[in-house]
C-alpha cells in the first residue's frame, strides 16, 4: 500500500495487487474483505492490478519509491 494525492484529503490508500496465474479478483470484492477486516481510514480507496512483479532490491525488499514515483508520475495531468 502507497499513498497517492487526494485532492479532498491530501493523500489517499492505493494498494497494488499482483496477481498470480490462475487468480482473479475484483475491486469490490477485496474492498469489502478489506472493511470487514480493517479500520475505515485503512481500507483502499484506489486499487492497481497488475501481472509483473514489484520491482525488489537485489536481497528482495520491494522498492515502494520506484512504485510511488511511477504512481505518481501517472496521476500528473497530461499537457
Amino acid at each position: 500500500m502507497i499513498a497517492v494525492p487526494d485532492p479532498v484529503r491530501d493523500e489517499a490508500v492505493m494498494a497494488i495487487v499482483v496477481f498470480k496465474d490462475g487468480v482473479s479478483v475484483t475491486e469490490n470484492e477485496l474492498t469489502e474483505f478489506c472493511r470487514a477486516r480493517m479500520a475505515k481510514f485503512k481500507v483502499p480507496e484506489f486499487w492497481k492490478f497488475q501481472k509483473e512483479d514489484l520491482p525488489k532490491t537485489s536481497i528482495g525488499k520491494i522498492r515502494k519509491n520506484i512504485i510511488r514515483a511511477e504512481i505518481h508520475e501517472s496521476l500528473k495531468p497530461k499537457k
